[in-house]
């Protein structure tokens, strides 16, 4: 499986989590079978790319799950469209690594499309 964080910096598991999920320069990539970290440069449409909406950006590279501080309505049911599972409730400067293993102790919570942020 692999999970994506949203990312301020390119700096693998000691990457800064971003603020804004699609307007990031990175995203951090966690491989579960590998137990490695990797550096996603984001080249979505979100940034000024020309891949598409993050959702679709992410999609092609594999991610099953996004772990992130928190996310509109809209963004969820884009992410539920390519079946990958998005769940919230990170603090700012939180790092990748802490961010996977509140994930894998289960202390995040899966975004359906009523918890979207309003903004």
């Amino acid at each position: 499986m692999k999970i994506a964080i949203p990312a301020e910096n390119d700096a693998g598991s000691n990457s800064k989590i971003g603020g804004h999920f699609g307007r990031v320069p990175f995203y951090t990539i966690y491989d579960t079978e590998t137990k490695e970290y990797s550096d996603l440069p984001n080249t979505s449409e979100h940034f000024g790319g020309t891949d598409g909406m993050p959702p679709e950006l992410l999609n092609s590279k594999g991610i099953n799950v996004m772990l992130v501080s928190g996310i509109g309505n809209r963004a969820i049911l884009l992410f539920d469209k390519y079946d990958i599972g998005v769940f919230t409730g990170l603090s700012p400067n939180t790092t990748a690594e802490k961010a996977v293993s509140l994930y894998e102790s289960g202390e995040l919570t899966q975004a359906t499309k009523n918890d979207g942020c309003k903004h």
